[in-house]
């Protein structure tokens, strides 16, 4: 699945990890008209591009920090994109729970530069956890002061991701940005 070998080492410590059931809510930002329950592949902090990921906030800041971050990427801020904040219901049997940034230290992350954007060791951390059939991870937010879950949605079942009953809130990126960045 992956173009490198899997460190051996490094799945050694993460398969003595306990695997964490939880249910939580969550937040996950998205298009408008996007299944805010639908994960995919992507070259990100938990993802090497090799499987699906859901990626969700446990506070909403954090999710819409997260999606800022990188809207903020583009040349200019792209103003006719409608966001929505969705609150989702999770529930999980095999989580990885990396939850503070001693523990991501201790795996080899170099937390001094976490919020820059080098995932070549975050992204082999999640590769072996996905290798090792663990159905998420938890871990902190690079972009705000909290954690986030990130779900592999092919380890999970159907079940597992339910989109709360409340309307979808559309994002004023621009009040947002002046009342709450970090």
């Amino acid at each position: 699945m992956t173009s490198e070998p899997r460190d051996l080492a490094l799945l050694d410590i993460i398969e003595n990890f306990q695997r964490e059931a939880y249910r939580a809510d969550v937040w996950r930002i998205c298009r408008d008209g996007r299944d805010p329950t639908q994960g995919g592949p992507s070259l990100s902090r938990w993802c090497n591009g090799q499987f699906d990921v859901l990626y969700t906030s446990f506070e909403r800041d954090g999710a819409l920090a997260e999606i800022y971050a990188l809207l903020t990427l583009q040349p200019l801020f792209p103003s006719k994109i409608v966001s929505r904040a969705h609150r989702l219901s999770i529930s999980v049997t095999r989580s990885l729970r990396l939850a503070d940034l001693a523990t991501l230290a201790r795996l080899g992350v170099d937390t001094s530069h976490y919020g820059e954007r080098d995932y070549r060791r975050t992204q082999a951390i999640a590769d072996a956890a996905w290798f090792l059939d663990f159905d998420g991870i938890v871990a902190p937010s690079a972009r705000w002061s909290c954690l986030n879950a990130m779900l592999f949605t092919e380890r999970v079942n159907e079940k597992a991701i339910l989109i709360e009953k409340t309307e979808p809130e559309s994002i004023n990126w621009a009040a947002w940005q002046q009342t709450k960045r970090p």
